[in-house]
């Protein structure tokens, strides 16, 4: 169960993103603010707002250790706050000039990307506040960016709906068109893919796009192979562009936010649904989980920040649902593995339940059930037959007394 705990409503303009440390979430707006609060009662703390751009301010993000913020602006500048007075650390021009629209740190907090609307993407030193390197991408503009949970390479997303890879030294590895058209959010899971080689390293991505999907991607690195991008899957559960995405710490959620207004929380794992939400009454611009409790922030262009909090008794009972289903699973395999190894001969194992049969019938199919399976079938209204899929010519089951006798026998023989 995911329950709506507070709304924040401070903001005169549209919520452009919102962000989260270990005991702050940062909001920044249209209104050319950004706005801190404190995760112990989401009061704005005194030296919020922050104000220093002057225009529209697209992007905000805390460094690991949450004691800097990075906030992006269309003046063209990336500034960066210490969030314990609100004062300003140091201002950041994009080299061209060009409106900012995102920035993010990378994990060991050494390093800062900002990306802006003419396709230009800088690594700033984000300790000695200088131009490390400077590149761009082929078509549109910047506008997402993630990196890696080991900080070896980020993503860039562009309007164009590209994503490119680049290592720590800002070499293009690869690029690919992901979203027909246009890119508007992407990022990465904390959590490593389980499995592959020794020495391979897997890391799931999420990107999504003005093509209304959200698509799931696993990147591979090895020294000796080096990077790859591959494909895994599509999330279609919204029905106009996805403008946001973003893990839960864990890697066990993924959460997206809507032009349909909407908020759906995904299973990483499963990839089902687990809740929808539509609380906001214009579209949701901007998500993100809280890093060490079960908390959602949600903003939109309703001017409002919505926090959600996770039931975890709820979270605990729906993951052991699921551990339940799967145990049974193992289990009837288990039990088919059993079956298939114990010499019983295939002829005498109905297909509907794979175990032996002691009533068998013959279908209007010519294949043999057991009785009580079958009819159980019929009268689930399934006309179609288990082995064919075609539609059974008729539902009258006939005794097969001789393979009823031949079972007998076999019985006899094997029976201690």
């Amino acid at each position: 169960m995911v329950k709506l705990i507070h709304t924040l409503a401070d903001h005169d303009d549209d919520v452009n993103c919102c962000a989260f440390s270990s005991s702050l979430l940062a909001t920044c707006s249209l209104d050319k603010t950004i706005r801190l609060y404190s995760l112990s009662d989401f009061s704005e703390l005194p030296h919020s707002p922050l104000k220093f751009h002057t225009y529209a301010v697209h992007c905000c993000c805390f460094s690991p250790s949450g004691h800097i913020l990075a906030s992006c602006s269309t003046d063209g500048t990336t500034a960066l706050w210490d969030t314990q007075n609100g004062q300003t650390l140091a201002v950041m021009g994009q080299p061209s000039g060009s409106p900012v629209r995102v920035c993010r740190f990378s994990p060991d907090s050494t390093c800062l990307v900002s990306g802006a609307a003419d396709g230009t993407v800088v690594l700033w030193n984000a300790q000695s506040y200088k131009l490390y390197r400077c590149a761009s991408v082929k078509d549109g503009s910047l506008v997402a960016c993630a990196f890696s949970p080991n900080g070896n390479l980020f993503v860039t997303g562009s309007s164009c709906g590209d994503l490119t890879l680049w290592d720590d030294k800002m070499r293009c590895l690869h690029s690919e068109k992901a979203h027909d058209l246009g890119i508007t959010c992407c990022d990465f899971s904390s959590q490593p893919v389980s499995g592959g080689e020794q020495g391979l390293q897997f890391f799931r991505l999420a990107s999504c796009g003005q093509d209304c999907q959200i698509k799931i991607w696993v990147i591979s690195f090895t020294h000796t192979l080096g990077f790859e991008l591959k494909y895994k899957s599509t999330l279609s559960g919204h029905c106009a562009p996805v403008l946001t995405c973003a893990f839960s710490h864990d890697g066990q959620m993924l959460v997206s936010g809507s032009v349909d207004k909407s908020v759906i929380v995904y299973d990483t794992n499963t990839e089902n649904i687990l809740h929808t939400l539509t609380q906001h009454t214009r579209y949701v611009t901007t998500c993100a989980f809280a890093p060490n409790i079960l908390l959602l922030a949600t903003g939109s262009m309703d001017k409002t920040v919505n926090i959600w909090q996770f039931d975890l008794e709820t979270l605990c009972q729906e993951s052991l649902g699921l551990r339940s289903k799967v145990l049974r699973k193992i289990e009837e395999l288990r039990t088919k593995i059993k079956t298939l190894s114990s010499g019983i001969p295939d002829e005498f194992i109905c297909p509907i339940t794979r175990e032996l049969m002691k009533d068998p019938v013959i279908a209007s199919d010519g294949y043999s059930y057991e009785k009580e399976a079958m009819e159980n079938w019929i009268s689930k209204k399934k006309r179609t037959s288990p082995m064919t899929n075609l539609v059974l010519p008729s539902v009258v089951l006939i005794p097969n007394r001789t393979l009823k006798m031949a079972i007998d026998r076999w019985l006899e023989t094997h029976q201690k």
